[in-house]
């Protein structure tokens, strides 16, 4: 190792820090000057990024950390699949590369900077600070910032390695760093994380106790590798179906759960999508909102032979969860009942098999009058809603009677206008 190089191109893991611009920048600073790297355009480039990402405290350090927690190599891609898999070569390989991290940062990233730089990115508060909080890729950076600066308990490289290959176990790597959601980009042909995902809770789901606590049940069969089954949630619109695919994802993200949203213009698409999850080391659910077919699209054969009977088997760490408001996902018609057809019974039997490959199906159904009160009374709730039950109840009755019926999304759009007439 040169002092003159900075360390980081004897790294053997860890080289795509070398191709990173801002790292790139911080090197030639500290081995050339200013007079090869505009410290001023430097710090310009890290304050961009830490709002961007609400990134708080020393900038440099932090953003050199979350490049590693974020990185793409054969130890994280690994240890993201399971850390058991880890080899003891590929550990020693991982020490030698965190040995030189840890020595870097001892000496300091922003000694070359000027005072009045020192002083901005050394303590730097952005307009809102996110750090350590779920946010896209950099996902939990308080505890990168422990293994690498805990004076007190002054991990050994052996240990923060240990520590890291857990991190990507839970967290994943690359892509998969801290998105609880993906979708498909047609453009590029790749899984896209999405940023900002719905931070909904089961507990926000007033009522449908029994379709919850099967969806939670059939969901950690799946992560803890046990049998599982793909799942239908049918029922009218407003009732929580999405929200409650949505709230699972959110409480076993921890635990390697993903949710890969497929609109029905990607189908096509499926088998390609399946081939890149195969290869990612988490549990993925793949999530069809609002599906059904006209009889004129025959996409539906398609998801049959990914659910079953389909040459290539669906990869073990993928399960379909999908929402619909028809029970039979593919439109019948009176003349297929009436027996225009000489074989009508097979007309009918090969539009509901859609549905029958789904293990469990799971009715969403409309609440009745006294089950939607409760609905938008929990709701008033936790919204701070005060005003008498009476004045309630008369409320969102009439709400209903002028809208779209009774649900749970007209008991929120309900509560959702009281609380902006308060506000006024």
């Amino acid at each position: 190792m040169t002092e003159n190089d900075y360390n980081f191109s004897n790294l053997l893991l860890y080289r795509n820090l070398l191709k990173d611009h801002l790292i790139d920048k911080l090197r030639v600073l500290r081995v050339l000057g200013t007079a090869e790297c505009d410290e001023y355009a430097l710090v310009a480039d890290l304050i961009a990024w830490a709002e961007e990402n609400g990134i708080a405290g020393n900038i440099a350090e932090n953003y050199l950390l979350c490049q590693i927690g974020y990185d793409e190599n054969i130890f994280s891609i690994t240890a993201g699949k399971s850390i058991n898999l880890l080899g003891s070569s590929l550990e020693k390989a991982a020490i030698h590369d965190i040995t030189i991290v840890k020595a870097v940062l001892k000496k300091g990233l922003t000694k070359q900077f000027c005072k009045e730089l020192k002083t901005v990115i050394d303590d730097y508060h952005p307009i809102k600070d996110r750090t350590g909080k779920k946010q896209g890729k950099f996902y939990d950076l308080a505890l990168l910032r422990d293994l690498f600066f805990d004076v007190t308990k002054n991990y050994t490289p052996q240990e923060v390695v240990r520590a890291l290959g857990k991190y990507y176990d839970q967290y994943g790597c690359g892509r998969l760093a801290g998105y609880g959601a993906f979708k498909w980009d047609l453009e590029n042909r790749e899984l896209v994380g999405i940023e900002h995902t719905d931070p909904v809770e089961l507990q926000d789901i007033i009522g449908y106790e029994y379709q919850k606590t099967e969806l939670v049940r059939n969901t950690e069969a799946f992560i803890n590798g046990k049998p599982a089954n793909n799942v239908l949630l049918v029922g009218a619109r407003g009732t929580g179906k999405s929200s409650s695919v949505k709230a699972v994802a959110n409480r076993y993200f921890d635990q390697g759960l993903r949710l890969i949203e497929i609109a029905k213009a990607d189908f096509k698409h499926i088998p390609e999508i399946m081939s890149i999850l195969r290869q990612w080391g988490k549990s993925f659910i793949i999530f069809i909102d609002d599906l059904s077919f006209e009889e004129s699209e025959v996409e539906y054969k398609i998801l049959k032979s990914l659910i079953d009977g389909g040459v290539e088997s669906r990869p073990g760490n993928v399960l379909i969860y999908a929402t619909s408001n028809r029970r039979n996902l593919i439109k019948e018609t009176w003349d297929e009942r009436s027996g225009n057809e000489l074989h009508r019974q097979d007309t009918i039997n090969e539009k509901i098999s859609l549905a029958d490959r789904f293990g469990i199906t799971l009715f969403y159904t409309l609440p009745n009058q006294d089950e939607y009160l409760q609905i938008v009374g929990e709701i008033a709730r936790k919204n701070q809603i005060f005003m008498s039950e009476d004045d309630l109840r008369s409320g969102a009755l009439r709400w209903e009677m002028t809208h779209s019926g009774r649900s749970g999304r007209t008991a929120k759009q309900f509560i959702d206008y009281l609380a902006g007439e308060a506000t006024n």
